[in-house]
């Protein structure tokens, strides 16, 4: 039987009233098209504010600004590991998710909360050049799909989609509206937060279960959508990938796991002698895992016994940069754990500490979406899901490119018996769309 791995992660930005004044009206220079009243069966009857203008395709991205942008959310994925790898838990989530549904709320950011913000996510670039270069790095991830197969026939899929969700009702700026039509896919759905919140936070969850098919439920919630609720803005991945190169099940068979704490776990160990790239420095060892005819590859970063905690402390974009330009061809009887676990963040307190307090307090400028200030985020709620077995990968997404030809020959044995951490990247551009680190397998 086909085994079916998939990665699937979801980020959300939502955005209450700082206030209780009166909503603006939709005047006739924004628009802007408005729902009929909410009815019981949401998902159905929403409505969508679209700019008229189309996705712009090809993006007007140049591939400096491409590699720029990827950089800033390589140092944006790290910074965040950072301050989410408190206590001693299996960790995983897409930075590239949270960063995409980020700047889709920063292009309605003025003033300090956009400061605050760009400095927080890495966005160095300009508006007029941040934007296009999510779009040209999105369509560039959505060509990794396009007929993409694995071996014996595998399925691949990498879908990667976002949604807004505004106040019926609600004058929202069409300067705004272009900036998600053009860059980002996506139209403005209306809800009824004000009269219908439960109604509307089902609906959206309804939306996230069916685009990560049924992998991800109930993202946002009970008591997270109110009456004040104004704008909801999601985005979500869906991954699914074979190894270029299975393990064969029989090989599988049961070993032991090194825990933290000195303890040990048995978990079925997959095993299998095949050249792979691979790198070894002070304190670590790293292999590339490719997935079949992708471009997406997974990374596993060994430290060594006994030295987690100062290898896990010491990660970021650099660093991991560093380590994957490493990356040689070898021999590797490698030998790893299946795993499969989920992972919830409430990121609100994190990226406030971060360097973004003002974007989550009354002090908050998104008057670009509005056009006057009176909005703030109230929560960014993240949640993943990760699968890993002898067929392929169920949490990560990255590109393979072609091994180089001049690696040194040799062989290295690889045995992942004790906590690392992973990472998902494409190869061909960098970006980095999944991170994660097991440290009980069986947790």
């Amino acid at each position: 039987m086909k085994t079916i791995f998939a990665s699937l992660l979801v980020a959300i930005a939502l955005l209450s009233l700082a206030g209780c004044g009166e909503e603006a009206g939709v005047g006739p220079e924004q628009q802007q098209v408005t729902s009929p009243a909410a009815e019981p069966d949401l998902a159905e009857q929403e409505e969508v504010a679209q700019s008229e203008k189309p996705r712009a395709t090809p993006p007007a991205a140049a591939e400096a600004d491409l590699a720029d942008l990827v950089a800033g959310n390589s140092a944006f994925a790290f910074d965040l590991y950072q301050a989410v790898r408190t206590g001693q838990g299996n960790l995983f989530y897409s930075p590239y998710s949270i960063s995409q549904a980020l700047a889709m709320t920063y292009a309605g950011a003025r003033g300090e909360t956009k400061r605050q913000m760009a400095d927080t996510l890495a966005f160095t670039l300009p508006d007029d050049r941040l934007h296009p270069a999510f779009n040209a790095l999105d369509l560039e991830l959505a060509r990794r799909a396009e007929g993409g197969r694995g071996r014996e026939g595998h399925e691949f899929r990498l879908n990667i989609v976002n949604a807004i969700w505004g106040q019926e009702g609600y004058a929202f700026l069409p300067e705004f509206l272009d900036v998600l039509a053009q860059n980002y896919g996506a139209g403005l759905r209306f809800l009824d937060f004000a009269n219908a919140s439960e109604e509307s936070r089902l609906a959206i969850n309804d939306w996230v279960s069916d685009q990560t098919e049924g992998k991800i439920q109930d993202l946002m919630p009970q008591g997270l959508v109110n009456e004040l609720t104004r704008l909801v803005l999601t985005n979500a991945i869906y991954f699914n990938a074979p190894w270029a190169f299975p393990f064969k099940p029989q090989l599988t068979e049961e070993g032991s796991f090194h825990l933290l704490d000195g303890g040990e776990v048995t978990v079925p160990m997959m095993k299998q002698s095949m050249k792979f790239r691979y790198a070894e420095g002070e304190g670590y060892q790293a292999v590339e895992l490719p997935y079949g005819l992708s471009g997406l590859s997974m990374v596993i970063l060994l430290p060594q016994a006994g030295q987690f905690e100062t290898f896990e402390g010491s990660l970021d974009a650099d660093r991991v940069d560093a380590i994957v330009k490493d990356l040689e061809e070898w021999g590797v009887t490698l030998a790893m754990p299946k795993f499969e676990f989920k992972s919830g963040f409430n990121l609100a307190q994190t990226l406030a500490a971060m360097g973004m307090p003002d974007a989550f307090s009354e002090s908050a400028d998104f008057s670009g979406m509005i056009g006057r200030r009176e909005l703030f985020l109230s929560a960014v709620v993240h949640k993943a899901f990760v699968s890993v077995d002898e067929s392929g990968t169920e949490a990560a997404a990255a590109t393979g490119v072609a091994v180089p030809a001049s690696a040194p020959s040799g062989r290295v044995e690889l045995a992942v018996d004790r906590p690392f951490v992973f990472l998902i990247r494409d190869r061909e551009t960098g970006a980095i769309l999944f991170v994660g680190r097991v440290v009980n397998p069986t947790a």
